[in-house]
Formats: structure tokens, C-alpha cells, sequence
């Protein structure tokens, strides 16, 4: 009887410490989990390029102390279903984070964004100079891609180039984004912006789309404030239905690889494709990115009768209907340098 019982208590033993392993492991990853990796708040970016493995990432994490224990993190990723549900880009985790926490945010996705403002009227250049900047994307891919004649079709837009129709605007891009991608959402706000009703309204003014966008950059380039640019827009419309040159300074230079910043005399006499000082009517393409308010002065020109018009120095624009007005206009506000 003695040795029934003691049989009986080794078998209760055995069944209860099959019981507190499971248990002591449930509780060792659960303390694992839930414990902050270390008590400072160090923050680590750590980047997860596409297609790399799960064992690839737990390394880089590893790498940067916000693994510790290697065999729990593995248990307590597989327990979250994380292995295959990682989103590739770029994270900020802190060591005062848990792992719990750490994996909830990459299986979430939570990736760093970058807030990128483009004011109005940059260059194609000058957007993907910005982008590379925060290397979101290469500046070589991107200009590629902005003559790509297929793609440039799939956009919807017309002409060699994606000049003119990169809409000025605060994204928010993220380091896991291709560069296909981030034009696409560019270009996608510039349809937004010019709506059907612009574009009918541009029909009826005799111009293609390009020419709108062309005209619209051209006003853009030339002036940054908002209530003069119907004025602007005036001269250009004045002077293409009377024949004359539009002589936009900005064109002069828009061809330019060594443009030193100040437009001269000598800058206005090249023989560019752009120069609208060498040829007559608009430019072949825009030069510019424009916004909104170029894009409908470029349409609703104010009714007045100005053919030319020349810088205050202050941002704004001194307008004349004739050429004697505008010599003494010249004459006092001289705004070109000589050379």
C-alpha cells in the first residue's frame, strides 16, 4: 500500500512540474514582453529594406540592443504571427520600448514618414534634388523616370517631361516608397487641382493643356504674389494676341546649366529653346511647377490692357501699356544687372 501511494505521489510530482514548465515559460515570455528593454530612451532607426527575411531583421535588431534575449524574441514574434508580416521601411524604436511593443509597431507598419513641403514654381530638377536630399529618392532615377514617355502616359501627361505637372504641395514619404510612387501621388494631386472645369475653360481660350501649364509657369516664375498674377497674366494674353514676344525673363534662363542666379542682358540674348526674348509665342514646355493660383490666372486674366511690366524690387511689379511707360519704369526701378 506504501508503495501505491509513493507511486501515486511521483506521478502528481511529475504531472505538476509538466504543468509548471509551460506555465514558468508563459511567464518568463510574458515578463519578456512586457519589460522595457533597458531604463534609458535611446532611439534607433533601423531600416528593413524589401524581400529581407525575418531572421535578417531580428540580426538588425539584435545588432542594435533591442533584442536581448534572441530565443524569446523569436517565440514572442512567432506567437504574434509577426515572421512574414513585417512591413519593409524605416523605423524609430527606443530601448525604452518592450519588445511586445517594438514588434506590434513593425507588423503594424508604423514606419518613419517624412513631411516634405515643395513651394510653388520649383523645377523637376529641383524636386528630385529635394527628394534625394532626404533620400527618399535618386536623383538619376527620378529625372529618368520624368521623360519616360510610357510612363509619362500612364500620368496622363502630356509632353517630354513631368514639368509643369508635379503639383507644389506637403507630402508625407516614407523611405519604403519607389519612386514611381511618389510621382505618381505628386501628379495625382496636380489632376486634382486642374479639374475638368479648368481644362474646358482652357479649351475655349485656343490652348492646349500643355500650353495652359506652360502659360501658368511662366506667371508663377515671374511673380510670387497672388493678387498680381491675373495682371501678369493679362500682358502674356495682351501680347500673344497682338503678335509680339512674351519676353519673360524667367525663360531666358531655364535652359541654362550654369545659371548663376541673376539674370544679365547677356543671359536674355541666348538662343535657348525656352527664350521667349528668341522665340515667338510660349515655350515648347513649362518651365516651372506651378500652383493653383498661377494655374487659374493662367485662364482668367485680369481685363486690362498692360503690355509690359517690370520689378519694384519689393516682390511686386510696375505694369504699363506702352513702351515709353515702361522705359521710365526701367529707368526707375532698374532691376537688371549690366554687364
Amino acid at each position: 500500500m506504501n508503495i501505491i501511494n509513493i507511486i501515486r505521489k511521483k506521478r502528481l510530482t511529475s504531472f505538476f512540474f509538466l504543468l509548471l514548465i509551460p506555465l514558468l515559460a508563459y511567464l518568463s515570455l510574458l515578463y519578456y514582453a512586457k519589460r522595457p528593454l533597458g531604463d534609458s530612451h535611446v532611439v534607433h532607426t533601423i531600416d528593413i529594406p524589401k524581400g529581407t527575411s525575418f531572421t535578417r531583421i531580428v540580426d538588425v535588431l539584435d545588432e542594435a540592443g533591442l533584442v536581448k534575449h534572441r530565443v524569446l524574441f523569436y517565440l514572442l514574434a512567432f506567437s504574434q504571427r509577426a515572421a512574414g508580416h513585417i512591413r519593409a521601411g524605416e523605423y524609430e524604436l527606443a530601448s525604452s520600448m518592450t519588445p511586445l511593443e517594438i514588434i506590434k509597431k513593425m507588423v503594424r507598419g508604423e514606419i518613419k514618414g517624412y513631411l516634405i513641403t515643395f513651394p510653388e514654381d520649383l523645377t523637376v530638377k529641383e524636386f528630385a534634388a529635394r527628394l534625394a536630399a532626404y533620400k527618399l529618392a535618386d536623383e538619376k532615377t527620378f529625372m529618368r523616370l520624368a521623360m519616360d514617355r510610357n510612363f509619362l502616359a500612364e500620368l496622363g501627361v502630356v509632353g517630354s517631361s513631368l514639368e509643369g505637372f508635379l503639383y507644389p504641395d506637403t507630402y508625407l514619404f516614407d523611405r519604403s516608397m519607389e519612386t514611381r510612387e511618389i510621382i505618381r501621388i505628386m501628379v495625382s494631386q496636380f489632376w486634382k487641382k486642374v479639374t475638368p472645369e479648368l481644362q474646358n475653360r482652357a479649351k475655349e481660350l485656343g490652348f492646349t493643356l500643355s500650353d495652359f501649364v506652360t502659360l501658368a509657369s511662366m506667371i508663377g516664375k515671374e511673380s510670387g504674389d497672388k493678387g498680381e498674377k491675373p495682371l501678369i497674366s493679362a500682358v502674356f494674353h495682351n501680347r500673344l494676341k497682338k503678335g509680339m514676344k512674351l519676353q519673360s525673363d524667367p525663360t531666358a534662363v531655364y535652359d541654362l546649366t550654369n545659371f548663376s542666379g541673376i539674370i544679365t542682358k547677356k543671359d536674355l540674348q541666348n538662343s535657348t529653346l525656352h527664350n521667349t526674348y528668341h522665340i515667338s509665342g510660349l515655350p515648347p514646355g513649362p518651365i516651372a511647377n506651378p500652383g493653383i493660383d498661377s494655374l487659374q490666372a493662367a485662364l482668367y486674366p485680369a481685363a486690362v490692357d498692360y503690355l509690359y511690366f517690370v520689378s519694384r524690387k519689393d516682390g511686386t511689379h510696375q505694369f504699363s501699356t506702352n513702351f515709353t511707360a515702361h522705359n521710365e519704369a526701367i529707368s526707375k526701378y532698374k532691376s537688371r544687372q549690366e554687364q
